[in-house]
């Protein structure tokens, strides 16, 4: 058993972690960062001292922070072996990532069956529940325009239940993409093995087919009804988002493509990614880098 004083900081991490799930607005944080201390451990050490120096962080996690805490801990410990998994064999990252989010994703969805069947929770129903108590609230204090009525209210909970799909995949790719971000850094920081990285954003090139994908949804949606419920209407409700976020990310790799060109600090495409990622219209310039080879214009002769 690895007994150097890192593998005790990553252990002291993932109990802080798990408490912090107890403060709102930091528990999102702690969510997002929660895969990174069991990554490194699971790396770094064998299966047997994994085991040993989880267990006292889940048990204080318990007696702590109380049952809900503990099962959230869990929740994250299956991706994170199989990130730490693929670490060790020396997988491509955009393996990890295909594979992690996939995970994620299975778990979120088997989630809403467990809380469903066993638990008699419908998160459907809360989140309906509460979409109505708001609106209620919002009417009565006249924030809402005269003419929103009940038929209204249920177009935008029929929506948002309809765009669950594409918000669990959101969801997985983000929690993947960040602990593999910071996953690989804090692994080579322990000790461990030499982690495949990313493709430079710069390098980032979608296939076209996508462009004609998405102009096929996005045609089709516009002479799609918003109101009927069909799996196929439903299907181009999470489809064309889900294309505009991958598109974002393409124009992002445009910008850092722009900014090694031009020799911009660094710190100038990231801080234009944070509008391009939040921003669903600019995601139009990725489609434009990936249909077009606009890049030609800016490359140096």
């Amino acid at each position: 058993m690895r007994t150097g004083l890192k593998p005790v900081l990553w252990s002291c991490a993932a109990l802080l972690l798990l408490l912090t799930l107890l403060v709102p607005l930091l528990n999102v944080f702690a969510m997002l960062l929660l895969m990174v201390p069991y990554v490194v451990l699971y790396t770094t050490l064998s299966p047997k001292a994994f085991a040993l120096h989880l267990l006292p962080v889940w048990v204080l996690a318990f007696f702590i922070g109380g049952p809900a805490t503990l099962i959230i801990g869990l929740f994250f410990l299956i991706p994170s072996i199989v990130m730490g998994h693929l670490y060790i064999k020396q997988a491509p990252a955009s393996r990890v990532v295909r594979t992690v989010g996939v995970v994620v994703l299975a778990q979120l969805m088997l989630e809403l069956l467990v809380f469903e069947v066993f638990l008699d929770l419908s998160l459907i129903k809360e989140l309906s529940s509460f979409i109505r108590v708001s609106v209620e609230d919002l009417m009565s204090q006249s924030l809402l325009p005269t003419e929103w009525d009940s038929s209204l209210t249920e177009l935008v909970i029929q929506t948002m239940i309809n765009s669950i799909p594409v918000t669990f995949i959101m969801i997985s790719f983000t929690i993947t993409a960040i602990a593999q971000f910071l996953g690989r850094r804090a692994v080579k920081w322990s000790g461990g093995p030499e982690v495949p990285r990313f493709t430079r954003a710069r390098e980032w090139r979608l296939p076209r087919l996508l462009v004609v994908l998405y102009l096929i949804t996005y045609v089709m949606e516009l002479f799609s009804s918003t109101t009927n419920e069909s799996f196929f209407s439903v299907a181009l409700l999470n489809l064309v988002p889900l294309l505009s976020f991958v598109f974002a990310f393409q124009a992002v790799g445009f910008f850092f493509f722009l900014a090694h060109q031009r020799g911009w600090n660094k710190a100038v495409p990231v801080l234009i990614a944070i509008p391009v990622l939040l921003f669903p219209p600019l995601s139009l310039i990725g489609v434009l880098d990936t249909a077009f080879p606009i890049r030609k214009s800016f490359t140096k002769p």
